[in-house]
């Protein structure tokens, strides 16, 4: 008979039967008499378990003689473990090494953050990162369920372009044959033009910003996830953001239990998360918070650092949003503010616990002459722009949208400390390996 070959996600659906599962080889300990593996799938951390009067004896040898991850395939009988956070292990009757493993290099032990860093291609495997990736994985399959259930499309907007929508100090150059190009900053002003042809569109694709920094925060290549909404104000953009925000710690409370257990993170504090609305502050009400709780070092026209969003946040228990920045500090798409001219219809949503922005969005300026003496404000080049001021001469319509960073939502929700361990293969201002 030909045994099945499972994954231990379906070990629930065959307790009590034989099968084959292919695994890795995390650690393990023996005595005289029983051998005790810890193994990985790909899916879960699992435990298998070698009686030695149950098998033959080269089976045991081999059991013993096990090396961390050594890949195999055991052959064995489920059974229910109420011990383990996966509930369940294998009970080993045959072993097949498949490839042995010697001096792994990262054992048991504490390993610096350069030498994992320097080794991202194999920490991937350790049972943190593994849970951060897979919570990663769920947020992204969340994200579409969300925008496909809400009647949006998907647009891919190019990763190399002649323009920038927020200048050009902060991208990485290129040559395009003849033409000066640049790597996307955001796919904003291409989904502008396609919001006009479809209504509601998103995007979800890498984004490059060439800032020389070192926060926990930041990342030289991230992803981007970016909706545009025809016939959509600022203060209706907001809704959806804190709809689709509460979505994806929902959706990973659902579907991320075991995972969210390895990494010890507190779910009741994610369950508040999901309970809306989400407070609004404007930001000359933040300068003044701030101002009247000893933070000197701010004035109206200053962008927030994080001290002063981490403060703001902590005036809430789920994240925030802070309405209508300075113009000045804001690119030149946004448009005014009907009651001022000194500040624009835009918001920052700041999450808890210190994890500062993870989204920024705003209305979209419609005027074709204020937004061409606003390009041209800006020191660009009107001719560049030329498609996209198309956009406000044929049909144009009020519109909003925003933009999410996925590894920044991933660090918050997962509870991590640097935005590093957010992203599968991260890029940092030295780091460009593996």
């Amino acid at each position: 008979m030909t045994l099945k070959r499972i994954t231990m996600k379906q070990a629930k659906e065959n307790i009590g039967q034989e099968v084959l599962i292919g695994a890795w080889v995390t650690n393990k300990r023996s005595s005289g008499k029983i051998a005790f593996i810890q193994l990985r799938d790909g899916d879960y951390y699992f435990q298998g378990i070698v009686l030695k009067n149950e098998v033959e004896p080269e089976v045991f040898e081999i059991a013993k003689s096990l090396t961390q991850e050594t890949s195999v395939m055991f052959q064995g009988v489920i059974q229910e473990d109420t011990r383990s956070k996966l509930g369940y292990e294998l009970l080993v009757n045959n072993i097949e090494v498949i490839g042995e493993s010697h001096d792994y290099p990262i054992t048991p032990k504490e390993h610096g953050t350069e030498f994992l860093m320097d080794h991202r291609h194999l920490w991937l495997r350790s049972s943190k990162q593994h849970a951060i990736m897979k919570i990663r994985n769920e947020i992204i399959r969340a994200t579409y369920e969300f925008f496909n259930t809400q009647g949006f499309i998907k647009i891919d907007p190019p990763i190399l372009t002649g323009s920038a929508p927020e200048g050009t100090t902060e991208l990485f150059h290129t040559e395009y044959f003849d033409q000066e190009a640049y790597l996307s900053q955001s796919g904003q002003l291409y989904l502008e033009a396609a919001a006009m042809a479809f209504g509601k569109v998103f995007s979800f694709g890498p984004t490059f910003r060439a800032e020389k920094s070192k926060t926990r925060r930041h990342l030289i290549e991230f992803w981007m996830m970016e909706p545009e909404m025809a016939f959509m104000h600022q203060d209706e953009s907001l809704e959806v953001q804190e709809q689709y925000v509460a979505f994806l710690v929902q959706s990973v409370l659902d579907n991320c239990d075991y995972y969210l257990d390895v990494l010890e993170r507190d779910k009741e504090i994610l369950k508040k998360y999901t309970q809306l609305p989400y407070d609004r502050i404007s930001y000359d009400e933040a300068i003044e918070l701030l101002n009247k709780n000893g933070f000197d070092d701010i004035k109206w026209g200053d962008d927030f650092g994080s001290p002063h969003e981490t403060f703001i946040a902590k005036q809430s228990e789920r994240p925030v949003f802070i309405l209508n920045y300075p113009k000045a500090i804001k690119p030149f798409y946004m448009k005014e503010h009907p009651d001022r001219d000194d500040v624009v219809l835009c918001a920052d949503m700041i999450a808890p616990e210190g994890y500062g922005e993870i989204i920024g969005g705003s209305e979209r300026e419609v005027d074709y002459e204020k937004l061409s003496q606003q390009i041209e404000s800006f020191g660009l080049s009107l001719d560049d722009y030329a498609w996209y001021l198309d956009l406000r001469k044929y049909g144009s319509v009020p519109h909003s949208g925003f933009g999410l960073g996925l590894e920044r939502a991933v660090t918050w929700i997962t509870g991590t400390e640097h935005i590093r361990e957010a992203s599968p293969f991260p890029r940092l201002l030295n780091r460009l390996y593996p």
